[in-house]
This record gives C-alpha cells, sequence and structure tokens, in this order.
C-alpha cells in the first residue's frame, strides 16, 4: 500500500511558487525543556552526500521513537528515496531498490497536532489515507507545505507529523529532489537512478 496519499491532492492544490531557499521558524519552540536531554541526531549517508537531523523528542516522543528504533535496528539501510518532487518534497525509509516494501512495525499514533509545521528541510511521516498509519516511511519537505499541517480531528485534516528537521546537507536534499525521475510500474516521480540511504545512524 502506497504510504502517502496526499501526492494526488497536494498536486491537484498545486505547488509550484511555495519553495523557499530559508525555512521559516516554527510557532512552538523544539528546544528540549530545561534539565532535558539535548535532541537526538541522526545521521543519513546517501548516495548524493550526508543528511543529518535533528529529532523533537519533546513534541513528537512516540514518533522520534518509533523513528530511532527504525535507525537502531539497521532498518533504514539500504533502502532509497522512491518518490521525489521538485519544491514539494522527497520520500523514502521503506523501499528496497527494487521497489519492494519493506515489512514493518505496527503504525503509530499521529501526533500532527502537536503545533509543528511542515516549513522546509522538516522531516514528517508517510503515511496513508488513514491518519494514524504511519510506520517507517518519512519524507523531508524541500518548500513549506502548510497545507500538511494539522487542522482538526476530522480524517481528511489530521494532516502529516513534523517531527524533526534537517540542521546540515540541505544541499543534498535538493540535489536528491532534482534527480531525473519517471514511472516504475505503478510508482510515479521515482528516480530513474535509486538514490540509496547507505547507511543511517544516531549521533552518540
Amino acid at each position: 500500500m502506497r504510504r502517502f496519499a496526499f501526492l494526488v491532492f497536494a498536486l491537484s492544490l498545486g505547488i509550484a511558487g511555495c519553495h523557499a531557499r530559508e525555512p521559516a521558524q516554527q510557532a512552538v519552540s523544539t528546544a528540549p525543556p530545561s534539565g532535558s536531554p539535548a535532541n537526538p541526531r541522526v545521521v543519513l549517508e546517501t548516495g548524493k552526500g550526508r543528511i543529518t537531523l535533528e529529532l523533537f523528542a519533546h513534541n513528537a516522543p512516540a514518533t522520534v521513537a518509533n523513528f530511532l528504533g527504525y535507525v537502531r535496528d539497521g532498518f533504514y539501510d539500504g533502502t532509497v528515496f522512491h518518490r521525489v518532487i521538485p519544491g514539494f518534497m522527497i520520500q523514502g525509509g521503506g523501499m528496497t531498490a527494487e521497489l519492494a516494501e519493506k515489512p514493518h512495525r505496527a503504525p503509530i499514533a499521529n501526533e500532527a497536532d502537536n503545533g509543528l509545521a511542515n516549513l522546509r528541510g522538516t522531516l514528517a511521516m508517510a503515511r496513508t489515507q488513514d491518519p494514524h498509519s504511519a510506520a517507517a516511511q518519512f519524507f523531508i519537505n524541500v518548500a513549506d507545505n502548510r497545507f500538511l499541517d494539522h487542522r482538526g480531528k476530522r480524517p481528511d485534516a489530521w494532516g502529516y507529523a513534523v517531527f524533526g528537521r534537517v540542521i546540515d546537507g540541505m544541499d543534498v536534499v535538493d540535489a536528491i529532489a532534482n534527480v531525473p525521475r519517471g514511472e516504475r510500474g505503478p510508482f510515479t516521480d521515482v528516480p530513474l537512478e535509486p538514490v540509496l540511504i547507505r547507511h543511517a545512524t544516531v549521533i552518540p
């Protein structure tokens, strides 16, 4: 089952012109509370270079714990960014280079109601039309995609849970977003040459 059900909706709204070189500021703080550990960081070693992520453990605790579990298990190693759309996002974390979906753990609750916005450089969970169907796949916004934000508790308004941001390697994200792409079987916007996540690791 595809994990990016909002794609058709997003394209119907139109995404041209929403690309900004520098991300806007979040309306809520992503800093850990005083006396709490620093936000965890993860490095993705990709075929296009290194991407360093900061995870918002206080804002999205269940989502961050889920993501870190997959990282520590080595789940993301050898997966690809299987859907990339310039001016919108890059999605990965669940498919092999052959576009076979890897077996994953049970879905998690959607934490999109945490006040965080889908701004350029943010990390969010991919899902189906079911708001609470996110498992392993994630996406990185390459534009301010506020129409993906939480707007209410209805299934069509839940939004997509932001749980981190790129703190280094946004040039790598942009390079991935702009690779040549096409169709493979039922999938669209697939890089013509696989963009591999070689290794994901938690920074000590």
